[in-house]
């Protein structure tokens, strides 16, 4: 293994484990463990509120001591496919499926002078982020982890609510 994959894969692990030194304010907080989605909604250019995985979406977030992390969040109200087989859906079962869910995976890194999540995502249900690092401002505060996503396109701001799991 070359130095620099050794770099790349532990250094966000060092970054997490670094946290956890008592007595250091600027230290980035302790993200390890489980979370569970509490909010997945989008701030509208016109600053209404929506619902962008429907009023009850479901998630988890897990990541572990040395950064690893996996993150899924679906829409509860995703119509099955009346096939029962995803391989023969129809084209509407099919976008249903793709906007329903938000998955990926990699390495998270804190900036907590910044306020910032870096998810350096290895893999995603979204096949162009694989390979992207995404960052967003955050905030962790009675147990609860909230980000903001960089505005879309079209102004909205997504913005996800997690909880710490016990």
């Amino acid at each position: 293994m070359k130095i620099g994959s050794i770099f790349r894969q532990g250094f966000p692990g060092m970054l997490l484990a670094a946290s956890m030194i008592p007595g250091d304010a600027s230290a980035a907080p302790s993200l390890a463990g489980t979370w569970t989605l509490v909010a997945a909604d989008v701030q509208h250019p016109d600053g209404t509120i929506g619902r962008d995985y429907g009023a009850d979406p479901a998630g988890l977030l897990m990541i572990d001591a040395h950064g690893n992390y996996s993150l899924q969040i679906f829409k509860s109200e995703r119509p099955r496919f009346a096939s029962n087989d995803k391989a023969t859906g129809t084209p509407e079962e099919f976008r249903d499926a793709v906007l329903g869910s938000s998955t990926h995976y990699g390495t998270l890194s804190v900036d907590p002078a910044n306020h910032t999540l870096a998810f350096h995502i290895s893999n995603a249900s979204y096949p162009n982020w694989a390979g992207q690092t995404q960052t967003r401002t955050y905030q962790l505060k009675d147990g609860e982890l909230s980000y903001r996503v960089p505005p879309r396109a079209n102004g909205d701001i997504p913005i996800s609510v997690w909880r710490r799991k016990e």
